[in-house]
């Protein structure tokens, strides 16, 4: 089969594999498309260790071929979008049948679109945040996969102001058409906000940006942290603080969740399918790339540039 590889030297490049066996509780999928997620520049940078040469990719749409033991047979030839733990950019990938769903109609290009950035929007939402009617909203990264459903999560959890935070522009544009009250640059960022106050803060970013974010929680605010983009680095949170304004720092893990309660995630993902289906959620797949152009769409969501959902057809 088809695969890319990621070498030594941080260089993508198709080579020719085996195809991969299921082994038990596993299925193999003939790949249609693979989506393109932050992982993969964490992967590409050194800063998620694999052993290398690897084959990237860490979500995929497509068709069941083939099952491993203890994962009924009935299953081959189901149209399925997986999360994987690597393997997505290869015709053929190997998936945990738990994290497998089947999609229905659904077009393969919408399925590989939701990946891990659809369950983990919605369960910052509706699960770790609890959003309540009426309540505020501010997201960071507004304009990214998560950001762009998030917001539209939040409208359906009846949230009363929702507030997006951006790096550019062209990117705040993107994100205003996805249910955002308002959308603020970075570089404008807190002061644009005026000192104003949120319910629940979502921050994938950290540093500064975390320790913004802690000054801006109303009383009984959530600030939830699902992501590093801006650096590792300590944030302190004061807990006696946090106690006088009934405020809470949450976080959030969903590679931690697909290991520990994969079924959890799972469900996440069935939610966010029945979404998506009825027409209440909209995800968004601006850029498609072939095999052959992996590094070009990995390096573009590192460079900021891609909006929403980019992904790579394979098949």
């Amino acid at each position: 089969m088809k695969a890319v590889l990621l070498d030594a030297e941080n260089h993508y490049r198709l080579a020719e594999l085996d195809e991969p066996t299921p082994g038990p509780g596993q299925v193999a999928i003939r790949v249609a498309y693979a989506g393109i997620q932050w992982g993969d520049t964490m992967v590409r940078d050194g800063r998620f260790p694999v052993p290398r040469p690897f084959v990237p990719g860490f979500e995929a749409s497509g068709y069941v071929t083939a099952v491993g033991e203890g994962v009924d047979a009935a299953r081959i030839g189901s149209a399925v979008t997986a999360l994987t733990t690597g393997g997505a950019y290869a015709e053929v990938v190997l998936a945990p049948a738990e994290l497998a769903l089947d999609v229905g109609d659904l077009p393969l290009r919408t399925a590989a679109g939701l990946g891990w950035g659809a369950p983990t929007a919605y369960d910052l939402v509706n699960t770790v945040a609890r959003v309540l009617p009426g309540e505020s909203v501010l997201v960071h990264a507004a304009a990214g996969s998560v950001g762009v459903l998030a917001a539209q999560f939040a409208r359906l959890a009846g949230a009363g102001r929702v507030v997006g935070v951006v790096g550019s522009a062209a990117r705040a544009d993107y994100a205003a058409g996805f249910g955002y009250d308002r959308v603020v640059l970075r570089e404008d960022f807190p002061a644009a906000l005026e000192g104003e106050r949120f319910d629940v803060i979502l921050d994938p970013v950290g540093g500064a940006t975390r320790r913004a974010a802690l000054r801006q929680l109303a009383a009984h605010g959530r600030l939830v942290v699902f992501g590093e983009l801006g650096g590792f680095g300590p944030v302190s949170a004061d807990s006696s603080d946090l106690l006088m304004n009934g405020a809470s720092l949450l976080a959030y893990n969903s590679e931690l969740l697909a290991r520990t309660c994969p079924g959890r995630l799972a469900g996440s993902v069935r939610r966010v399918l029945g979404l998506v289906g009825e027409g209440s959620v909209r995800v968004d797949v601006t850029a498609e790339f072939g095999l052959g152009d992996v590094a070009a769409g990995v390096g573009r969501l590192a460079g900021g540039v891609t909006c929403g959902k980019s992904v790579v057809r394979v098949g």
